[in-house]
């Protein structure tokens, strides 16, 4: 009788522990986080940049002013960083005829799934602070915190409208930690190769 009563807890035991089993098989695995190591790839290549600014943000005004120009994306590291150079001139307002020269320097970290982003002008000659973020459905959004005009702001980049042959981008301050944003930079690119 003993040897029965074992053989069925052991066959209990046994069933109990092929549904467990079965359970765990049947669940759905967690979900990767995105690696979004190419995310900036639609950028590669020439781009004819036409671009809006704000003339003084974070004071009211509503004067803009337009440039027109390219913006050239290099791939490195296999598509893990990436080297942007946008060379515009003004064509409208108090910046018609004024040329600017400006480099982003985009570095995938594959631990933390973001990009950093670091951009220069041919003006300082050196890196700012990296803005820092990442794609999600389709919309890139990277924020940094920096200073304009004595105050500390967050600045905000965002990536969107992204096709094979055209991208909007658009830069905003914020002065209240992020409750409200003001757009002050606007760049809508065509591909030209």
């Amino acid at each position: 009788m003993k040897i029965l009563v074992s053989l069925r807890i052991a066959l209990f035991a046994i069933a109990s522990l092929g549904l467990l089993q079965a359970g765990v098989a049947a669940a759905p695995a967690a979900t990767p986080a995105h690696d979004g190591q190419h995310d900036f790839d639609f950028n590669i290549g020439t781009w004819k940049t036409e671009i809006r600014r704000l003339v003084n943000p974070l004071s009211g005004s509503h004067t803009w002013v337009t440039y027109s120009g390219t913006h050239t994306v290099r791939k490195v590291w296999d598509g893990r960083a990436d080297l942007g150079e946008l060379e515009i001139t003004g064509t409208s307002g108090s910046v018609k005829g004024q040329h600017i020269e400006d480099t982003a320097l985009r570095l995938y970290n594959p631990d933390a799934r973001q990009w950093n982003v670091y951009l220069a002008s041919s003006k300082s000659g050196t890196l700012g602070a990296p803005m820092v973020g990442e794609f999600k459905d389709g919309i890139g959004v990277f924020i940094n915190q920096d200073t304009y005009q004595g105050r500390t702001v967050l600045v905000r980049d965002v990536w969107s409208r992204i096709t094979p042959t055209t991208c909007h981008n658009e830069w905003a301050y914020s002065d209240d930690g992020g409750k409200t944003w003001e757009v002050n930079w606007i760049a809508d690119d065509t591909r030209v190769e």
